[in-house]
């Protein structure tokens, strides 16, 4: 049995803002964008990568106006998610960021013994970690 993981979801404020940030900002594709009435299937990918990010606005028809509310809130304190990226050179793509102006940056990158990290938060407070991990010499 061959299992992976395909989807994974971003709760967010605004669709069309978050498209912008993860396109424009962190360099990752529009992989699908399919509307049923009020509801979007909004996801994103980095290019050649089979995981998508499902970006998701709370609201009907999956949740009821009552929990949206409570939702869009806790996605307001940031309390709502964070992703993990990898990349084979976290200096570099720092000063990416920096040139296509992500300014929320919650760490610079630090180097560890796993590898250099650092963090920022898209524009609706959801953590994002970029690693470079230390490869293995062999």
């Amino acid at each position: 049995m061959n299992t992976r993981l395909s989807v994974t979801g971003v709760k967010v404020l605004d669709q069309e803002e978050a498209l912008d940030f993860y396109v424009n900002k962190l360099g990752l594709e529009k992989a699908a964008d399919v509307r049923q009435g009020p509801f979007r299937w909004l996801t994103v990918r980095f290019p050649n990568s089979e995981v998508e990010i499902f970006l998701e606005e709370p609201g009907p028809p999956v949740h009821d106006e009552a929990t949206a509310a409570q939702l869009r809130e806790l996605i307001a304190k940031g309390a709502m998610g964070s992703i993990v990226i990898e990349t084979d050179d976290a200096h570099a793509y720092y000063e990416t960021l920096k040139e296509r102006g992500v300014t929320d940056f919650t760490q610079e990158p630090i180097e560890h013994a796993y590898g250099i990290d650092m963090g920022i938060r898209d524009p609706f407070g959801n953590g994002i970690r970029i690693l470079q991990p230390k490869r293995a010499r062999g």
